[in-house]
């Protein structure tokens, strides 16, 4: 379903769409997916090469919803290229239902518990059916923070620390339940599997002071960190290592903000969702205006031209 995480060679003529952060909120995205077509026009947006930098599920109420949506995308735009990243609440949700990929190097899930076990107890950690061989972030998805205010959103947890609460209730179980793996379809299970941890494209046109030029494109949910070498970050990525309790080009903050010193000034684009805002700096792009916030709006953007689109516009098609 997801394109492998390796390297594409892009079409200088196609468009290029990356999507933030949807959250649960279907009609977000399908207002988002009719603006971007009716901006792009039929033939362009058929065409288009479409990015989600992940986190469909969580916050919002229809997460079945989203992923029945994401899946049927292929057949109704079969010209279309379709990549769906994985972002950190994905992770723990796949982690949940039993659709990580195996640690590469044979370890248990299990093992990835002691980095976090300092929260295990504030964060009331799923102890249910299936907990023992479990990745610590769906044991940490699956846990209860029992209403408790959440001052970084303004609101109180639904159900984890993730905001998980609203997936289990679209898929007809109570938060918390260890009969999700059982009402999440096999289709949904694989898409969560299949999901790519980064993305590459070369040759992607986007618009300059200095007109229009071609890039590579690198896309990954929260970003790459500044210090550490590309290479050995875009290898960990493709491998999916789910041996590692965290994966901070999907999960972290200030680390992954900036585009890394050595291929800053190198014609790469570095396009993120994850960060509940949108920033643009030079060829640093973070699209996530919506933050799983009901009251914000889904945001996508287009290349080559810059343009940001949201659910909330009112775009006329093109004649």
């Amino acid at each position: 379903m997801a394109e492998t995480g390796g390297t594409s060679t892009g079409d200088g003529g196609r468009a290029v769409l990356c999507i933030g952060d949807i959250h649960g909120y279907v009609s977000k995205l399908r207002a988002v997916w009719s603006n971007l077509e009716a901006l792009l026009g039929p033939e362009s947006f058929a065409t288009s090469l479409v990015i989600f930098l992940g986190d469909y599920c969580d916050r919002g109420p229809e997460t079945r919803e989203v992923i029945d949506f994401l899946l049927a995308l292929p057949s109704r735009y079969p010209r279309q290229r379709h990549v769906f990243l994985c972002g950190n609440h994905d992770l723990a949700f796949a982690a949940f239902v039993g659709a990580l990929p195996p640690p590469p190097d044979g370890s248990s899930f299990s093992a990835t518990w002691a980095e976090y076990a300092q929260n295990e107890e504030r964060e009331r950690w799923f102890k249910g059916e299936g907990y023992e061989a479990m990745h610590v972030q769906g044991r940490r998805w699956g846990g209860d923070m029992g209403g408790r205010f959440n001052p970084k959103k303004g609101m109180a947890y639904k159900g984890s620390i993730y905001d998980a609460g609203p997936t289990f209730e679209s898929y007809g179980v109570p938060h918390g339940s260890a009969n999700l793996g059982k009402a999440v379809p096999d289709s949904h299970k694989k898409f969560l599997y299949d999901m790519v941890w980064v993305h590459e494209e070369d040759n992607v046109l986007i618009d300059s002071p200095e007109g229009r030029i071609s890039c590579k494109l690198i896309a990954v949910h929260a970003g790459l960190q500044k210090l550490k070498a590309v290479e050995e970050q875009l290898k960990l990525l493709k491998s999916r290592d789910t041996s590692l309790p965290k994966v901070d080009q999907l999960s972290g903050r200030q680390d992954v903000w900036q585009i890394p010193e050595e291929i800053s000034g190198k014609s790469t684009i570095v396009v993120s969702g994850h960060h509940g805002k949108i920033h643009i700096d030079g060829l640093r792009f973070i699209i996530d205006e919506c933050g799983g916030l009901e009251q914000l709006p889904i945001a996508a953007i287009v290349f080559p031209s810059k343009t940001i689109v949201r659910d909330t516009d009112k775009i006329v098609a093109q004649c």
